[in-house]
């Protein structure tokens, strides 16, 4: 998640009238979270200090790799925060069962004065070559940058479907995860009961003797139409198996569309592909899979 602000195009990068001293880069302690949270609502105009210290709230309560900066780090002049880049570090599995870091390169912003400094901070912060980094947010405009910084892109696109237009499964029953977590792994089940604390609707599909968990977090597209986005799930063919039913399930709760990460159209699928948004981006050892965005910026700030 960037601000849109032509200082931060690459090879347009705004330089200091006068040579600036007393600048450096550190992590972001707690009590600089006033002063981050300050920053951002300036960089992103659209979003209040509220929003931001809310998602800062959710991230500082929550368990994390022992090790890594807390929340990020900060280009300090002379005590003060002019800069910000926000990593969201966790501890997840991934589809083979292998456990991992990864941090979400979340929102980063720098005052016009230190834009100078702005690709420093971004390489200091991402230069563990043990952590993936992924950013699933970035402007359209900062694509060129992102990829001069050495992230590679994932997902290309998303979709809109409408999965209530799917023929549902005979014998499946849809639940939210609170009332039964039966059947998942400690690691499934912890992740759905946080999402599920931070506003996101965890469900559990069960057809027999499968299981299969997913995270929706609704929101409103425009200001109007109401949509879901999938969070979490443990295969994107799940989505399609269980189209139907998720659908008719969330049409209930008032969405007809469910948002989702894609590279190109999926069969079985109701909706439109576009490559326009949704453009993610990783740097790392292992590359998320589509339909995990669990412990993100999306589940931490948006839900």
């Amino acid at each position: 998640m960037q601000p849109i602000r032509k200082a931060e195009r690459v090879g347009d990068v705004a330089m200091p009238a006068q040579p600036v001293t007393g600048v450096r880069i550190r992590e972001i302690k707690t009590e600089d979270l006033s002063a981050v949270a300050a920053l951002l609502t300036r960089g992103f105009a659209f979003r209040s200090e509220a929003y931001w210290l809310r998602g800062l709230g959710r991230h500082a309560a929550r368990p994390r790799p022992a090790g890594f900066p807390a929340f990020g780090y900060c280009l300090d002049h002379e005590g003060v925060p002019v800069g910000v880049i926000l990593l969201l570090f966790s501890t997840v599995q991934t589809s083979d069962g292998m456990t991992i870091v990864r941090a979400n390169v979340s929102s980063w912003y720098v005052e016009p004065a230190f834009r100078a400094f702005s690709s420093m901070l971004v390489r200091a912060a991402t230069r563990d070559k043990t952590v993936t980094y992924f950013n699933i947010t970035p402007a359209p405009h900062t694509w060129p940058q992102v990829e001069a910084q050495g992230f590679s892109v994932y997902c290309k696109g998303q979709i809109y479907a409408a999965l209530a237009l799917s023929r549902p499964r005979a014998g499946v029953t849809i639940g939210e995860a609170a009332a039964s977590v039966a059947g998942l792994s400690a690691y499934e089940a912890d992740l759905l009961r946080q999402h599920a604390d931070w506003g996101c609707l965890s469900l559990v599909a069960r057809e027999a003797d499968r299981v299969s968990p997913f995270v929706f977090q609704k929101h409103l597209v425009k200001d109007l139409l109401p949509v879901y986005r999938l969070l979490y799930c443990r295969d994107m063919a799940d989505i399609v198996r269980f189209a139907g039913n998720i659908g008719r399930f969330l049409l209930r709760r008032g969405g007809l569309l469910v948002r989702l990460d894609a590279n190109e159209p999926m069969e079985g699928l109701v909706g439109w592909y576009s490559d326009k948004r949704g453009r993610k981006y990783v740097k790392g050892p292992h590359t998320p899979r589509l339909g995990d965005l669990a412990f993100t910026e999306a589940a931490l700030f948006d839900a």
